[in-house]
């Protein structure tokens, strides 16, 4: 008679659960161990992301092996607006700063928005526009910006030789004059010409806009905030909004439509007194809209706090 030795394992539910306990227990614990150090995981970004020299991707990241240099920097506004710049107007002292520095080293930035419009902060090897922002030498952003008296570090280490900018990320601000040059090492401070206070000094704006006090207009409930209103320009024909004066009724109810590239607000006041608490879009970016009613007669005049030569008025009845 031949006999069966092969062995019949076999477990009870009980024994199952307890099992299936155990390895729960494990993924949690490890899951809290892993949410826990969530500032280490984020704190070193990978190699492609670290390049903060602008180097190629073989050069790895720039690593801080000499000095650190701390640069103050302070968002200021001409009194018309049309002029920005870093810590002193155009022709004054501190205008801009260029920083200089070697490769390895470090500048730890500290901003503070010290004027009445939005702002944000970053450096670029771009020599133009907005794009190209540095990881980690970011301060807030065009869709999240600094507002008035706000502030924010942030730091860049120079991976190799050539000229660096920092710049006021918000779009139009770098064009009006917020721009400085960090020149690494060797290279020649590239030339920057001021483009944009001789474009803006006073000849013919002040006749074109002695015009503005035109009736207010009826109007479908719509007003639009066309394009190209992110430069200035469009102040000195009315045409930041349009229609900029109109006339409504008590407790109707007026949309503005951003048909611009750029993020804008709505915000009741003037640019020289500030916002007045009437109403206030707060940032809305492009293709969005706004809407408010107003149900107490009277003029309400309005501005963007990014674009404050952007303005507006209206007549409720």
């Amino acid at each position: 008679m031949s006999h069966d030795n092969s062995q019949i394992y076999r477990t009870t539910s009980a024994r199952t659960g307890k099992m299936l306990a155990i390895m729960l227990g494990i993924c949690i614990v490890g899951g809290v161990i892993f949410f826990s150090m969530w500032d280490y995981w984020i704190s070193s970004p990978p190699p492609v992301v670290a390049l903060m020299g602008g180097g190629d991707d073989h050069a790895g990241p720039a690593v801080h092996t000499g000095a650190t240099i701390t640069s103050d920097l302070s968002f200021i506004e001409s009194s018309d607006f049309r002029t920005l710049a870093f810590n002193a107007l155009p022709g004054e002292p501190d205008n801009n700063p260029t920083i200089n520095m070697e490769v390895g080293d470090k500048v730890m930035f500290n901003v503070v928005n010290d004027g009445r419009s939005f702002h944000s902060f970053g450096v670029t090897s771009d020599d133009e526009g907005f794009s190209g922002i540095i990881p980690g030498s970011e301060v807030a952003s065009a869709s999240n910006p600094l507002k008035a008296g706000e502030g924010g570090t942030s730091e860049f280490i120079a991976g190799e030789d050539g000229v660096f900018y920092y710049i006021c990320t918000v779009p139009g601000h770098r064009e009006q004059g917020m721009v400085g040059q960090i020149i690494v090492g060797d290279a020649s401070a590239q030339v920057m010409e001021p483009e944009v206070v001789e474009e803006v000094m006073e000849p013919e704006v002040v006749e074109e806009v002695m015009e503005p006090e035109s009736t207010p207009v009826e109007f479908n409930g719509v007003i639009s905030v066309p394009e190209g209103t992110g430069t200035p320009g469009c102040d000195e024909t009315n045409a930041c909004y349009i229609p900029f004066n109109v006339s409504i009724s008590a407790g109707e109810e007026i949309t503005w439509s951003n048909d611009d590239t750029a993020a804008h607000t709505v915000t009741s006041g003037s640019p020289a007194d500030g916002p007045d608490g009437n109403f206030d879009s707060g940032l809305f970016m492009a293709g969005g809209t706004f809407s408010t009613t107003l149900d107490e007669s009277g003029e309400y005049s309005y501005f963007c706090m990014v674009h404050p030569w952007m303005t507006g008025n209206i007549t409720v009845n």
